[in-house]
């Protein structure tokens, strides 16, 4: 049932690139504003949806999985690249604002983790009952 994952995925890139540009439309940008992220996004959101009301077997969620995990990484970078050529003919401001942000986000991360106090997570309870039952 790989098929239902490509076709998940084919609706919601759609949706996210009619989405992203009407938001660009909207912002006044001549340019899809979000797209990617917006897909990505209903992916996610449709396939907990299927999931919690039963649309979802086995082969089908294997399959909405294969192809969410071949999505993100594959369009994500094909987006990134279209941005860093846009941005270094945007001039200078751009690339020192995704400087600026890659720095800012790496320090809050650091500044999270030195000030962290906090207790480890629980141990789960396993999903499949132990041979001899319980």
């Amino acid at each position: 049932m790989i098929i239902y994952g490509v076709a998940l995925l084919a609706i919601c890139t759609l949706a996210g690139v009619i989405m992203g540009d009407m938001l660009g439309v909207l912002l006044g940008v001549k340019s899809n504003v979000g797209g990617v992220g917006i897909a990505m996004i209903l992916l996610i959101c449709a396939r907990l949806w299927m999931h919690k009301h039963g649309g979802m077997t086995k082969d089908c969620e294997m399959g909405v999985g294969f192809w969410g995990a071949m999505y993100i990484p594959v369009v994500v970078a094909m987006a990134a690249q279209q941005n860093v050529v846009t941005a270094l003919h945007g001039g200078p401001v751009a690339v020192l604002a995704a400087i600026g942000s890659v720095v800012l986000c790496g320090c809050t991360i650091a500044l999270i983790s030195r000030t962290h106090k906090g207790e480890p997570l629980p141990d789960e309870e396993p999903l499949i009952a132990p041979v001899g039952g319980r």
